[in-house]
């Protein structure tokens, strides 16, 4: 079965390693607490809001080993007041649960954007 995992993170800065630690840490809060490997993943489609852009987020994924998994960057629509510095993604995953097991994540300032989902 085909499942889209949501989550994000607001990281603090526009700096490379800001944005490639905060990526790091919600990808393997995704994988982690939906129990999978990158067998799993068929593709991940990350966004950025228009400030950042010192890295492509899906660089961070690439050195955790998401060496055969389709990634893409996006910039994410910029709205006047939305929550700044917010890296997004939606994995599509091949798993065997049903939706309500789904755990979507959402970290740090980025809890804001979902709070009715976020763990």
């Amino acid at each position: 079965m085909v499942r889209a995992i949501r989550g994000a993170i607001q990281v603090e800065a526009n700096d490379r390693d800001e944005i490639l630690s905060g990526v790091t840490e919600l990808v393997t809060e995704v994988m982690g607490r939906n129990r999978l490997t990158t067998d799993d993943v068929i593709s991940v489609i990350f966004t950025a809001t228009t400030d950042l852009t010192a890295e492509f987020p899906a660089l961070a994924a690439r050195k955790l080993g998401f060496h055969d998994v389709p990634l893409i960057c996006a910039s994410e629509i910029d709205v006047p007041g939305s929550l700044p510095r917010v890296v997004r993604l939606m994995a599509h995953v091949d798993v065997d649960r049903p939706r309500h097991e789904i755990q979507h994540v959402y970290l740090r300032g980025a809890v804001a954007l979902r709070v009715d989902i976020a763990q």
